[in-house]
Protein backbone atom coordinates (compact mmCIF):
# COMPACT_ATOMS: atom_id res chain seq x y z
CA UNK A 1 0.00 0.00 0.00
CA UNK A 2 1.32 3.41 -1.07
CA UNK A 3 0.86 6.09 1.62
CA UNK A 4 1.17 9.88 0.49
CA UNK A 5 4.70 11.47 1.39
CA UNK A 6 5.84 8.05 1.28
CA UNK A 7 8.53 8.46 -1.38
CA UNK A 8 9.47 11.63 -0.16
CA UNK A 9 10.39 10.17 3.39
CA UNK A 10 12.40 7.73 1.90
CA UNK A 11 14.48 10.02 -0.12
CA UNK A 12 16.06 11.34 3.66
CA UNK A 13 15.47 8.11 5.37
CA UNK A 14 16.87 5.57 2.63
CA UNK A 15 16.73 3.03 5.34
CA UNK A 16 13.35 2.52 4.50
CA UNK A 17 14.72 0.91 1.48
CA UNK A 18 16.93 -1.81 2.73
CA UNK A 19 15.51 -4.81 4.10
CA UNK A 20 18.23 -4.96 6.73
CA UNK A 21 18.27 -1.29 7.74
CA UNK A 22 14.61 -1.96 8.19
CA UNK A 23 14.84 -4.89 10.00
CA UNK A 24 17.55 -2.61 12.40
CA UNK A 25 15.17 -0.01 12.54
CA UNK A 26 12.33 -2.33 13.47
CA UNK A 27 14.93 -3.69 16.34
CA UNK A 28 15.20 -0.27 17.80
CA UNK A 29 11.60 0.02 17.98
CA UNK A 30 11.34 -3.35 19.29
CA UNK A 31 13.90 -2.49 22.18
CA UNK A 32 12.41 0.63 23.83
CA UNK A 33 9.24 -1.15 23.35
CA UNK A 34 10.54 -3.71 25.38
CA UNK A 35 12.56 -1.43 27.91
CA UNK A 36 9.91 0.75 28.49
CA UNK A 37 7.44 -1.98 29.05
CA UNK A 38 9.91 -4.11 31.79
CA UNK A 39 10.50 -1.07 33.96
CA UNK A 40 6.96 0.00 34.18
CA UNK A 41 5.81 -4.04 35.05
CA UNK A 42 8.95 -3.83 37.53
CA UNK A 43 7.45 -1.02 39.05
CA UNK A 44 3.80 -2.52 39.15
CA UNK A 45 5.30 -5.33 40.75
CA UNK A 46 7.91 -4.24 43.35
CA UNK A 47 6.85 -0.51 44.11
CA UNK A 48 2.91 -0.59 43.53
CA UNK A 49 2.06 2.80 45.25
CA UNK A 50 4.25 3.94 42.99
CA UNK A 51 3.22 2.66 39.63
CA UNK A 52 1.09 5.70 38.53
CA UNK A 53 4.39 7.67 39.27
CA UNK A 54 6.74 5.17 36.91
CA UNK A 55 4.35 5.00 34.02
CA UNK A 56 4.23 8.90 33.71
CA UNK A 57 7.98 8.94 34.74
CA UNK A 58 8.38 6.72 31.84
CA UNK A 59 6.34 9.14 29.52
CA UNK A 60 8.41 12.21 30.55
CA UNK A 61 11.61 10.49 29.62
CA UNK A 62 10.30 9.56 26.20
CA UNK A 63 8.78 13.39 25.38
CA UNK A 64 12.42 14.68 26.75
CA UNK A 65 14.03 12.02 23.95
CA UNK A 66 11.64 13.08 21.28
CA UNK A 67 12.34 17.21 22.64
CA UNK A 68 16.04 16.16 21.56
CA UNK A 69 14.89 16.00 17.70
CA UNK A 70 13.95 19.34 17.75
CA UNK A 71 17.02 20.71 20.30
CA UNK A 72 19.67 19.28 18.36
CA UNK A 73 18.34 20.10 15.03
CA UNK A 74 20.86 23.12 14.77
CA UNK A 75 23.84 21.26 15.76
CA UNK A 76 23.16 18.34 13.64
CA UNK A 77 22.24 19.59 10.21
CA UNK A 78 25.91 22.12 10.84
CA UNK A 79 27.57 18.25 11.64
CA UNK A 80 25.73 16.14 9.21
CA UNK A 81 24.12 17.84 6.57
CA UNK A 82 21.47 16.37 4.83
CA UNK A 83 21.84 13.21 7.05
CA UNK A 84 21.21 14.99 10.02
CA UNK A 85 17.14 13.58 9.58
CA UNK A 86 17.89 10.14 9.30
CA UNK A 87 20.21 10.30 12.02
CA UNK A 88 17.35 12.23 14.08
CA UNK A 89 14.80 10.23 13.45
CA UNK A 90 16.89 6.77 14.61
CA UNK A 91 18.28 8.49 17.63
CA UNK A 92 14.99 10.45 18.75
CA UNK A 93 12.10 9.66 17.16
CA UNK A 94 11.67 6.19 16.72
CA UNK A 95 12.63 4.94 20.12
CA UNK A 96 10.47 8.06 22.25
CA UNK A 97 7.42 6.71 20.00
CA UNK A 98 7.74 3.29 20.70
CA UNK A 99 8.12 4.26 24.30
CA UNK A 100 5.20 6.46 24.29
CA UNK A 101 3.18 3.48 22.44
CA UNK A 102 4.73 1.72 25.24
CA UNK A 103 3.26 3.79 27.96
CA UNK A 104 0.00 4.03 26.31
CA UNK A 105 -0.70 0.38 25.77
CA UNK A 106 0.64 -0.50 29.65
CA UNK A 107 -2.64 1.78 30.93
CA UNK A 108 -4.72 -1.28 29.57
CA UNK A 109 -3.02 -3.19 32.43
CA UNK A 110 -2.23 -1.06 35.47
CA UNK A 111 -2.73 -3.12 38.54
CA UNK A 112 -5.93 -1.93 41.13
CA UNK A 113 -9.57 -2.68 41.02
CA UNK A 114 -12.15 -0.94 38.97
CA UNK A 115 -13.69 2.20 40.98
CA UNK A 116 -16.19 2.70 38.12
CA UNK A 117 -20.11 1.52 39.50
CA UNK A 118 -23.20 2.49 39.01
CA UNK A 119 -24.66 5.05 36.90
CA UNK A 120 -20.98 5.72 35.51
CA UNK A 121 -20.48 1.85 34.84
CA UNK A 122 -23.08 2.71 31.98
CA UNK A 123 -22.20 5.87 30.96
CA UNK A 124 -18.69 5.02 30.55
CA UNK A 125 -18.77 2.51 27.99
CA UNK A 126 -20.40 4.45 25.81
CA UNK A 127 -17.79 7.64 26.32
CA UNK A 128 -14.97 4.61 25.84
CA UNK A 129 -16.79 3.21 22.37
CA UNK A 130 -16.99 7.35 20.92
CA UNK A 131 -13.50 8.30 21.96
CA UNK A 132 -12.07 4.73 20.14
CA UNK A 133 -14.00 5.37 17.18
CA UNK A 134 -13.04 8.88 16.47
CA UNK A 135 -9.67 8.39 17.28
CA UNK A 136 -9.00 5.19 15.15
CA UNK A 137 -10.84 7.18 12.18
CA UNK A 138 -8.61 10.92 12.98
CA UNK A 139 -5.44 7.89 12.88
CA UNK A 140 -6.38 6.09 9.69
CA UNK A 141 -7.16 10.41 8.49
CA UNK A 142 -4.01 11.38 9.35
CA UNK A 143 -2.25 9.11 7.69
CA UNK A 144 -3.93 9.12 4.05
CA UNK A 145 -4.70 12.87 4.30
CA UNK A 146 -1.29 14.72 5.85
CA UNK A 147 0.85 11.68 4.55
CA UNK A 148 4.45 9.38 6.13
CA UNK A 149 6.12 12.42 5.59
CA UNK A 150 4.48 15.31 7.79
CA UNK A 151 3.79 12.56 10.05
CA UNK A 152 6.99 11.49 10.77
CA UNK A 153 8.07 15.18 11.26
CA UNK A 154 10.49 15.13 8.00
CA UNK A 155 9.88 19.00 7.47
CA UNK A 156 11.50 19.90 10.59
CA UNK A 157 14.63 19.58 9.09
CA UNK A 158 13.56 19.91 5.04
CA UNK A 159 11.21 22.81 5.37
CA UNK A 160 12.12 24.50 2.17
CA UNK A 161 10.46 21.08 0.94
CA UNK A 162 7.46 21.34 3.20
CA UNK A 163 4.23 19.92 0.80
CA UNK A 164 0.74 21.86 1.67
CA UNK A 165 -2.42 19.81 2.97
CA UNK A 166 -5.50 21.32 1.82
CA UNK A 167 -7.57 19.99 4.99
CA UNK A 168 -10.74 21.00 6.44
CA UNK A 169 -9.73 19.75 9.43
CA UNK A 170 -6.94 22.21 10.30
CA UNK A 171 -9.73 24.62 10.35
CA UNK A 172 -11.12 22.55 13.31
CA UNK A 173 -8.09 21.09 15.16
CA UNK A 174 -4.80 22.01 15.05
CA UNK A 175 -3.42 18.67 15.91
CA UNK A 176 -5.54 15.90 14.17
CA UNK A 177 -2.85 13.15 14.70
CA UNK A 178 -2.47 14.00 18.53
CA UNK A 179 -5.97 13.95 19.23
CA UNK A 180 -6.12 10.56 17.87
CA UNK A 181 -3.62 9.60 20.31
CA UNK A 182 -4.93 11.28 23.15
CA UNK A 183 -8.83 9.91 22.53
CA UNK A 184 -7.26 6.39 22.05
CA UNK A 185 -5.29 6.87 25.63
CA UNK A 186 -8.44 8.74 27.45
CA UNK A 187 -10.44 5.71 26.06
CA UNK A 188 -8.36 3.04 27.40
CA UNK A 189 -7.92 4.52 30.90
CA UNK A 190 -11.60 4.97 31.59
CA UNK A 191 -11.91 1.23 30.39
CA UNK A 192 -9.63 -0.21 32.77
CA UNK A 193 -11.54 2.05 35.48
CA UNK A 194 -8.77 1.79 38.26
CA UNK A 195 -8.17 5.31 39.96
CA UNK A 196 -4.69 4.88 38.40
CA UNK A 197 -6.02 4.49 34.51
CA UNK A 198 -8.30 7.28 35.00
CA UNK A 199 -5.63 9.30 36.35
CA UNK A 200 -3.47 8.86 33.53
CA UNK A 201 -6.39 9.09 31.13
CA UNK A 202 -6.42 13.05 32.70
CA UNK A 203 -3.08 13.90 32.48
CA UNK A 204 -2.63 13.01 28.94
CA UNK A 205 -4.10 15.67 27.51
CA UNK A 206 -2.86 18.04 30.11
CA UNK A 207 0.95 16.61 29.26
CA UNK A 208 0.18 17.07 25.79
CA UNK A 209 -0.39 20.66 26.03
CA UNK A 210 2.57 20.81 28.05
CA UNK A 211 4.69 19.33 25.33
CA UNK A 212 3.13 21.51 22.60
CA UNK A 213 3.80 24.77 24.37
CA UNK A 214 7.45 23.90 25.36
CA UNK A 215 8.37 22.22 22.49
CA UNK A 216 6.94 21.64 18.67
CA UNK A 217 4.29 24.79 18.88
CA UNK A 218 7.62 26.95 18.96
CA UNK A 219 9.63 25.38 16.41
CA UNK A 220 5.90 26.21 14.46
CA UNK A 221 6.20 29.50 15.24
CA UNK A 222 9.49 29.68 13.94
CA UNK A 223 8.61 28.17 10.70
CA UNK A 224 5.38 30.40 10.09
CA UNK A 225 5.73 33.27 12.14
CA UNK A 226 3.06 35.77 13.63
CA UNK A 227 0.39 33.95 11.35
CA UNK A 228 0.53 30.87 13.21
CA UNK A 229 0.70 32.73 16.46
CA UNK A 230 -2.77 34.13 15.48
CA UNK A 231 -3.92 30.97 13.93
CA UNK A 232 -3.57 29.32 17.47
CA UNK A 233 -5.81 31.90 18.78
CA UNK A 234 -8.64 30.75 16.83
CA UNK A 235 -8.49 26.85 16.58
CA UNK A 236 -8.26 24.56 19.37
CA UNK A 237 -5.33 21.84 19.52
CA UNK A 238 -7.30 18.59 19.99
CA UNK A 239 -11.40 18.79 20.17
CA UNK A 240 -12.97 20.94 17.61
CA UNK A 241 -15.72 23.29 19.48
CA UNK A 242 -19.18 22.70 19.71
CA UNK A 243 -20.35 24.55 16.16
CA UNK A 244 -18.01 22.65 14.71
CA UNK A 245 -19.12 19.29 15.17
CA UNK A 246 -21.12 18.66 11.83
CA UNK A 247 -17.87 19.55 10.23
CA UNK A 248 -15.73 17.27 12.24
CA UNK A 249 -17.95 14.69 12.03
CA UNK A 250 -18.10 15.60 8.09
CA UNK A 251 -14.66 14.92 8.05
CA UNK A 252 -14.29 11.86 9.93
CA UNK A 253 -16.90 10.07 7.45
CA UNK A 254 -15.75 11.83 3.96
CA UNK A 255 -12.28 12.87 4.74
CA UNK A 256 -12.81 16.34 3.22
Amino acid sequence: MHFPGQDELKTHLPDLQSPVLRLLMALIGLISFTTATTIMIAVDRFFPAWTLLGQMGVLTLAFLLESQFFRQKIRLKNRLGNMAYRYAFRAYILPSASVIFAVILHTAYLPGDRVVTGYAATVIPVIVVYLLLTGFIILARAIFTFGADNLALLYVYFPEEGRLVDSSIYALIRHPAYSAVLRIGVAIGLWRGTWFSMAFALFMPVGMNIWLKLVEEPELIERFGEGYVAYRRKVPAFIPRMRDWGKFWRFLVCGK
